[in-house]
């Protein structure tokens, strides 16, 4: 019965992740649909964003919570290690135009080593940190309270993620 409990209690922070996950893969996918270079560069401009915040929450927040109740810390450092490789691959992207040589490649890397890590995180981090006994109320709220910060900062609106008004954003 407890299981069913945490489940539901772990579901707030869970499937926020899920969602996250979904948004981005959906982005990679209207990136390799386009050919046009300034709708490439706000895809991708977002694509970075999102995983910035993502990655933010999660190497901040959530792994730190659940990790000390995982029991696999080799499964906690290697979903770091990917995070280091991401983060590598945002810096140079954000160094490139999409007219650059290599530019649509690094994307497509970058979309490759997301959908590997989402498997992973999806599959097996998930579901085993849903079992474990974290005050996931609590981490829900400190998660939820630092992604509307780094939404209103990166200028989008913390309701939806996408980009607020020109006018929003100058706020900032």
């Amino acid at each position: 019965m407890a299981t069913k409990t945490l489940k539901a209690q772990a579901a707030q922070v869970t499937d926020m992740l899920r969602k996250d996950h979904k948004k981005v893969k959906g982005l990679f996918k209207k990136f390799e649909k386009t050919n046009k270079a300034q709708e490439k560069q706000e895809i991708v401009d977002t694509i970075l964003t999102e995983l910035e915040i993502h990655a933010e929450l999660e190497e901040k927040l959530i792994y730190p919570a659940i990790r000390p109740k995982m029991n696999d810390g080799d499964l906690m450092d290697e979903a770091i290690e990917e995070h280091h490789v991401v983060h590598a691959v945002i810096g140079e992207l954000k160094k490139m135009k999409p007219a650059a040589e290599r530019y649509d490649a690094k994307v497509s890397v970058l979309g490759e080593l997301c959908k590997h890590h989402i498997k992973e995180e999806e599959e097996e981090m998930l579901p085993k940190a849903e079992k474990r006994d974290i005050d996931w109320d609590r981490l829900y709220e400190q998660v939820m309270k630092r992604k509307d910060q780094l939404l209103e900062k990166a200028g989008m609106s913390p309701n939806n993620g996408s980009p607020m008004n020109s006018k929003a954003r100058k706020k900032k």
